[in-house]
């Protein structure tokens, strides 16, 4: 071909866009340059269509090798959810409180609210940094290459937590595994929610929050099976099993294919289709071009209508997602994930100190946290069904209210367990309620939003602000808790639960007015409503036209 680019004209503005066609226009039969972006759009409008038309069995059966894709590099969130659960856990554990705890006076030991505080904060600070990082380093390099890089850290990161002598090297290693953490946390919604069919994205977002169940339900037997060893081994062997994931994950996200949408924002059209052509059945393949002319043609409409800086530095990567034009879908995304704080998480999620210093047992509150990791997985299976009959906006404004509700609720039974130990039980049930509720609303319907909101041009940097947005969160938060209820501090036991149900108030109003919904709608779909500056609450009654698209 004599050309070696054309200068497209986007139908939606003046913006001349330069776009190389050497690998892409021959699979049109044309060097025309207004044949080939009328191909485009009409492929693009094909395509679309095509999404709205498929049925959640006929993507299952035509997309099944996106979705197993999908599973297995979201399967890294494993390992996240198994270190968060394992440090909360461990503030209550036998001898992990022997190893790094001071006497209390009558043969046990206690851990420090300060180092409660400092061990829960170092893995959020080094996620901060390390997701802050990622949106440049994902859109640099791809999915692959950063999740590979990550693996090969976490390999030697975990000999800090598990042959630590003081808890200065424990805190060092909580930090320098929370900034690996950090790399991966965006990557599993980022790739499911590129490489699957609309129909399907929904859901293999929201498994990201089942892998932080399968995560913590591992990390709930494991402690479960070592709470009686105590001897230094039991509480390395819990760190230990971190060594099992990194190599078979390495391999198989070596094997998988790289994001089209990546692959277009890259210019390689060509290996999109081969992208395209990997993540579906051969009876398919001949469609391939129309979804690649729909990833094109969004992209041309993403940059048609934001100023893009050519710098390719971390600062630059974190200022595009504040331009007019996508400031709204970063406050949007950046919320959605603070909500899983503001609910109350750090309180309830990870129960087995708060049951301890209520009166449990070791044994009956690592039994309980057992049960509580196992209503948490089923809870996100069961929010599938939800999700595809009510959307994302309803569940997740509900949930939120009802796990307000649970929280205060901790804090007016307090009032009657000070007089009745018994009440403790009737407390262990509103935590369980929590966690269903949770696992059914806002823990994997927070992943789908904030998946779906951001322009794809922009997704990978706007989910590490969001997550980085979360662990300042999180590292506040983890602050907080151990002060509230350590029994050397505050010492509010239940009445905990009073103070988040009025943190979480603000969040719950705020997503009844800005939350919008986004089932069953294209990436193009969402630009041009955002572009239209529609209110959040009209996103689910808007009907499209053909000259929308246009």
């Amino acid at each position: 071909m004599s050309n070696s680019k054309i200068i497209s004209r986007s139908r939606s503005s003046s913006t001349l866009l330069v776009k190389p066609i050497d690998s892409f226009n021959p699979l049109y039969g044309s060097t025309s340059t207004d044949t080939y972006d009328d191909e485009i759009e009409r492929d693009a409008q094909k395509a679309t269509a095509r999404e709205h038309s498929m049925s959640i069995k006929e993507a299952l059966h035509l997309h099944k090798r996106a979705v197993v894709w999908s599973i297995l590099i979201s399967a890294t969130i494993i390992m996240e959810g198994y270190d968060q659960s394992l440090i909360a856990s461990f503030y209550g554990y036998p001898s992990f409180q022997r190893k790094y705890g001071i006497p209390t006076g009558d043969g046990n030991y206690e851990l420090e609210s300060r180092w409660m505080s400092a061990l829960g904060c170092a893995a959020n600070i080094g996620m901060f940094i390390g997701v802050m990082a990622n949106g440049y380093l994902a859109e640099k390099w791809g999915h692959r290459k950063v999740i590979m890089g990550a693996l090969i850290l976490v390999m030697g990161f975990v000999f800090f937590t598990v042959f630590a002598p003081t808890i200065y090297v424990l805190l060092l290693g909580e930090w320098f595994f929370g900034l690996v953490m950090g790399c991966l946390s965006t990557m599993g919604p980022t790739y499911s929610s590129e490489v699957c069919p609309m129909v399907l994205r929904g859901y293999l977002t929201a498994y990201i929050n089942m892998c932080w169940a399968i995560g913590q339900l591992i990390a709930a037997g494991v402690l479960k099976s070592m709470v009686e060893n105590k001897t230094d081994w039991g509480y390395r062997v819990p760190f230990a099993v971190q060594w099992v994931w990194p190599i078979p994950l390495f391999i198989c996200v070596y094997l998988a294919p790289d994001s089209p949408w990546w692959l277009v924002r890259k210019g390689r059209e060509a290996d999109a289709l081969v992208a395209v052509k990997r993540l579906s059945a051969d009876s398919v393949h001949q469609e391939a071009c129309q979804v690649v002319a729909m990833i094109i043609h969004t992209n041309r409409l993403e940059l048609s209508r934001t100023k893009h800086s050519t710098s390719n530095g971390i600062w630059e990567s974190v200022k595009k997602c504040f331009t007019v034009t996508n400031v709204r879908r970063t406050e949007i995304t950046c919320l959605t994930f603070a909500m899983q704080v503001t609910c109350g998480s750090q309180f309830m999620y990870s129960p087995s100190y708060f049951w301890r210093q209520a009166g449990l047992s070791a044994e009956y509150a690592y039994q309980l946290n057992v049960c509580i990791t196992g209503i948490a997985l089923v809870g996100c299976g069961c929010s599938w069904m939800l999700m595809t009959k009510f959307g994302r906006r309803p569940i997740y404004i509900t949930g939120s209210s009802i796990l307000l509700v649970c929280l205060f609720m901790e804090g007016v039974l307090q009032l009657a367990a000070d007089r009745n130990p018994d009440v403790k039980w009737v407390q262990c049930g509103f935590t369980m309620v929590w966690v269903a509720v949770y696992s059914l609303s806002v823990g994997p319907l927070a992943y789908t939003i904030a998946a779906e909101i951001p322009a794809t041009r922009v997704k990978s940097q706007t989910l590490s602000v969001a997550r980085a947005f979360y662990h300042s969160l999180q590292l506040m938060a983890g602050i907080m808790q151990p002060f509230l209820i350590n029994p050397r501090s505050a010492n509010l036991k239940g009445y905990t639960g009073f103070v988040w149900s009025f943190i979480s108030l603000p969040a719950i109003v705020w997503a009844f007015f800005r939350l919008p919904e986004t089932k069953n709608r294209t990436y193009e779909e969402l630009d041009i409503m955002f572009n239209m500056g529609l209110p959040s609450r009209q996103f689910s009654e808007y009907k499209f036209d053909g000259n929308d698209y246009s």
